[in-house]
C-alpha cells in the first residue's frame, strides 16, 4: 500500500497518510468486532433516563478506558457541533483521546496511520451517541475525525492523557483523495 509519510510515534512507529479505497470503510456494529482498528477499544456506557433527563458518568480517572491516563496530564474539553458540521482528520504523536457522544449523534470516521500496525491503512465507522452510547479509546497514530448527523447538535467529550499541545497534534483535510473517506449520505 503507498502511503505519505507524516513522522514518527512516541514508540518510534512510522506514521503514515495510507491511499485507502473510496468510501466509508467496515462499519463497526459491536465493541467486539474483529474489524476494529488495532489498538481502539469500544465499549458502552450506561445512560439512567429519568422524567427530568438523563445522566451518563464520563469517566472515572483511574478506571476502565481512561485507567492508565496520568491524572497529572489528563485534559477533559467538550466540543458542541451543528448538525452537518464535519470536523476531520486529524491526529496525535502521543496523545491518546477518550471520546463519549453525550448528546445527538455521531458519525465516526478513524483511519490506522501506523505503519506496521496490523490494520495499517484500514477505515472504520462507527455511530455513536444518544442511540449507540459507546465510549471509544483512539490511540496515537489512528486519524480520526466526525460529522453530526441527524437534526440535533452534537455533544462531544473527550478526554486526554495529556494537556493539549499543538505539536503533537497533525491534520488532514476531510476530504482527502488519499483517505478517501465518503462523507456523504451512503442510502444503505
Amino acid at each position: 500500500m503507498s502511503a505519505v509519510a507524516l513522522g514518527v510515534l512516541e514508540s518510534g512507529t512510522e506514521i503514515a497518510i495510507p491511499t485507502a479505497e473510496a468510501g466509508i470503510g467496515k462499519v463497526i456494529l459491536s465493541p467486539t468486532s474483529a474489524d476494529l482498528i488495532a489498538g481502539v477499544e469500544i465499549r458502552p456506557f450506561a445512560l439512567w433516563p429519568d422524567d427530568r433527563g438523563y445522566f451518563l458518568e464520563v469517566a472515572r480517572i483511574g478506571q476502565g478506558l481512561v485507567a492508565g491516563f496520568p491524572a497529572a496530564t489528563t485534559q477533559v474539553s467538550a466540543a458542541l457541533n451543528y448538525p452537518g458540521i464535519i470536523k476531520a482528520f486529524h491526529y496525535h504523536k502521543f496523545q491518546t483521546d477518550y471520546w463519549v457522544a453525550a448528546a445527538g449523534l455521531l458519525q465516526v470516521a478513524l483511519v490506522d496511520m501506523r505503519r506496521g500496525s496490523s490494520t495499517f491503512g484500514a477505515k472504520n465507522t462507527l455511530y455513536v451517541g444518544a442511540l449507540r452510547p459507546w465510549q471509544v479509546l483512539i490511540p496515537p497514530g489512528v486519524a480520526h475525525g466526525y460529522k453530526v448527523i441527524g437534526e440535533q447538535p452534537s455533544m462531544l467529550i473527550y478526554v486526554t492523557d495529556r494537556n493539549y499541545d499543538p505539536k503533537d497534534e497533525g491534520r488532514i483535510p476531510y476530504n482527502d483523495t488519499a483517505i478517501a473517506y465518503d462523507w456523504e449520505l451512503q442510502h444503505k
